[in-house]
């Protein structure tokens, strides 16, 4: 009688993996952050998560390393990356002088973050690549914590500051929800050519963060967030256009 053979272990691509556990370590150090009341400390580590997290998966797919582990483990470090410490520095910056409300506007936004990034995992297949359903985990996460880099960077607080604060956390974990559409930007090539213009453009826009880094990511991010709500409304337009002549027709 032969022995049996164990089952090989599987093992898992380490650099896209690393960039993973760097971008999780990110998010871990923002919550810290947090609720150490190092509030720009915390900020800058959801910044940083988000561009970890961007290069993990070009990375993967540039070195052909790409695996469902990676998947999996990246939606994970994104729960805490983009779900968990943006909604805990909202809290600890100001959602908690609201009481039961505060908490729960975190909570909803951290469980929004939770169901974005599992419908993203179920549906990623079929899903039109050109387009995210719902706002994006990071832009949401660097749309709420942008928000609160600027107040702290001004000095602003107090209740005004605190309930715009609350309807930013609860509109940015509502929208990642949502059936809005979102430009992917995946079809965007970086490894081909581009025309020089488009070197100095982006130097222009690096400058203009470095001059005041907190109001111009913001906007960047707001910007976007609005953009899902005028692309929604033009494909729906188109859609129902595509659809008059056949009703005409009959």
């Amino acid at each position: 009688m032969e022995p049996q053979k164990k089952p090989r272990s599987r093992g898992i691509y380490l650099l896209p993996n690393l960039l993973t556990t760097s971008a999780l370590f990110a998010g871990f150090y923002a919550i810290t952050g947090a609720v150490n009341g190092h509030y720009e400390v915390a900020v800058l580590a959801v910044f940083v998560a988000m561009i970890l997290d961007g290069l993990d998966g070009r990375v993967a797919r540039m070195t052909n390393t790409q695996s469902e582990f990676g998947a999996q483990y990246d939606s994970l470090a994104d729960l805490i990356s983009f779900g968990l410490a943006p909604a805990l520095l909202a809290y600890s910056w100001g959602l908690s002088s609201l009481g039961k409300l505060g908490w729960i506007a975190a909570f909803v936004y951290a469980t929004c973050g939770a169901l974005r990034l599992a419908r993203f995992n179920v549906e990623h297949a079929v899903a039109d690549k050109r387009y995210f359903q719902g706002l994006p985990s990071p832009a949401a996460a660097a749309l709420l914590v942008g928000l609160i880099w600027v107040l702290v960077d001004n000095d602003i607080s107090g209740q005004v500051a605190t309930y715009a604060l609350l309807i930013f956390t609860l509109i940015s974990g509502l929208l990642m929800v949502s059936n809005i559409r979102y430009h992917s930007f995946k079809e965007l090539n970086f490894s081909g050519k581009v025309p020089f213009v488009v070197a100095v453009i982006i130097m222009l826009v690096l400058a203009v963060i470095y001059m005041a880094p907190p109001l111009v990511l913001f906007m960047i991010f707001l910007v976007y967030t609005v953009s899902g709500l005028v692309l929604t409304a033009r494909l729906i337009k188109r859609s129902k256009r595509d659809k008059k002549p056949e009703v005409d027709a009959h």
